[in-house]
């Protein structure tokens, strides 16, 4: 066995050519966005005209939700944790049953009362501003954090593929002003139709990958003495902590993202009602041909390219990627298709949050103080907030290069969770309270921030997102039991 620090995915002028042209028509189809724009308003350039049709949606919602996190980031994981990181698969099957418990009800308003973001759902259900203020700006911070988490995904991808020809710096800097570029012309169009290609390239590459594991390597079973050797720790079953941390890791997802606001915004583009679930029951599959394979890629290569440590452990896919292609020349031209793939998909899903990010700032708080504004004032101060938050997002990308992806991605779960009884009781619970939702709030938010920068961040084996939501939905019931008279909604169907 090689050092694995002297081995990687490099590509040569031709293959670096070939990124940088598809980046590059990213910009195009940015263009042609903007050119298919029917009307200055919020609804077209956040929603793209609420049209999303089933092959569409389902794309974006599989190249949104399948990015560098997932191919950096788990495999960078599963490398560190070995077997015990399957359940990853089962908690991004776990999200779709999220999704499945509001997504059909929080559709149809959406499209009867013309939502356009997280925050118009929930002034309209709870009319308390103050709970509207705090739940967005916890949609705003985690989705932060997933620019932040993408942005240095492709920052450390660039680094190995180009040999060092391209520092990790310039890299950032270069794709986040192309995602600007494209993001702001075309709006959620642009992003939509960026993801169909990127959608069909991601899931080419996941075939590559799975015929070089299983036909060229043989599966685990084909390496397990060498991975006996280089980690015998990884066929020791779980200890008891390690299962709770399963659970919890499940319930962090299920809650966690999704309540991604980018992605409740395709919920609300999606063209019809039967739409949106076929586009979810296809979903559901999805984690057994992605996040399975990649949880496989990071096991077997514990015991091809050993001694990998922190963030190094991160670049995981690429070296794998560049052993494999070494010993399969026939299959060279799939390491430039993957490199494309991983950038494409990391690329849609910044660009998603950042549309997210923008649309909440104008449609939520800009709105507030500027209730007269056009939607094209609107829109512009959108556009502003994204040229604005990228620069942020790009100094701390910068500064926080040397992280694991892995640990940075929990952060945004644990506050995202705070949402979901809002969102996810509020939908079904006719006399809910807005001050027990935002008692609820508050309270699991604390709970999961004293946590986290506490001296133990998993008590028991158990996340503090989790923590902070009992915490949450405990408020909340003592709130609503004890409030004899307080404000309480109504379905909102009836109103």
């Amino acid at each position: 066995m090689s050092d694995a620090k002297d081995t990687g995915y490099v590509l040569g002028t031709g293959g670096l050519v070939f990124i940088a042209l598809y980046v590059l028509s990213l910009l195009v189809i940015g263009w042609l966005g903007h050119r298919a724009k029917k009307a200055d308003t919020l609804e077209d350039h956040y929603l793209g005209g609420r049209t999303l049709g089933f092959g569409v949606l389902f794309l974006t919602l599989y190249a949104t939700q399948y990015s560098g996190n997932s191919f950096m980031g788990f495999v960078g994981k599963a490398y560190r944790s070995g077997f015990p990181f399957l359940s990853a698969v089962v908690a991004m099957m776990a999200v779709v049953g999220g999704y499945f418990l509001f997504a059909p009800r929080l559709h149809r308003l959406s499209h009867q009362r013309r939502y356009v973001t997280l925050g118009d759902y929930v002034q309209d259900r709870f009319s308390l501003r103050l709970l509207t203020v705090c739940i967005v700006l916890l949609g705003i911070f985690g989705l932060g954090n997933y620019v932040l988490t993408n942005l240095l995904a492709l920052g450390k991808l660039a680094e190995v593929v180009s040999g060092g020809r391209v520092d990790f710096n310039v890299a950032v800097l270069m794709l986040a002003t192309v995602m600007l570029a494209y993001e702001t012309m075309g709006g959620m169009r642009s992003v939509a139709w960026t993801d169909v290609t990127q959608g069909v390239i991601l899931l080419l590459s996941l075939g590559f990958i799975a015929f070089a594991l299983f036909v060229h390597l043989g599966g685990p079973a084909g390496i397990a003495g060498e991975l006996e050797v280089a980690r015998p720790d990884v066929w020791e079953p779980p200890a008891w902590k390690e299962k709770v941390t399963w659970l919890s890791s499940a319930l962090l997802f299920f809650f966690g993202i999704s309540m991604y606001p980018h992605a409740i915004q395709r919920i609300y583009a999606a063209r019809d009602e039967k739409t949106l679930k076929r586009s979810l029951q296809v979903m559901a599959f999805m984690p057994l041909v992605t996040t399975l394979i990649l949880v496989l890629l990071g096991v077997m290569a514990i015991a091809i390219i050993p001694e990998l440590e922190g963030a190094e452990s991160d670049k995981t896919t690429l070296l794998m990627v560049g052993r494999l292609v070494e010993d399969m020349p026939a299959l060279v031209i799939m390491g430039p298709l993957l490199v494309a793939a991983v950038i494409a998909a990391t690329m849609s899903t910044i660009d998603s949050a950042l549309l997210a990010i923008s649309s909440m700032v104008s449609n939520d708080l800009y709105r507030i103080a500027r209730p007269d504004a056009s939607s094209a004032r609107l829109t512009s101060v959108g556009k502003t907030t994204s040229i604005i938050v990228m620069v942020l997002v790009v100094i701390l990308t910068i500064l926080l290069q040397h992280h694991t992806i892995w640990n940075l991605l929990k952060i945004k779960l644990e506050i995202l969770a705070q949402i979901a009884p809002a969102v996810m009781l509020g939908l079904q619970w006719r006399a809910l309270s807005a001050g027990a939702v935002l008692a609820g709030v508050i309270t699991g938010t604390a709970v999961a921030v004293t946590i986290m920068f506490g001296p133990e961040i998993k008590p028991y084996g158990i996340h503090a997102g989790i923590w902070g939501l009992a915490a949450n939905f405990l408020a909340l019931f003592l709130v609503q039991v004890s409030t004899c008279r307080g404000r309480t909604g109504t379905p909102l169907e009836t109103r």
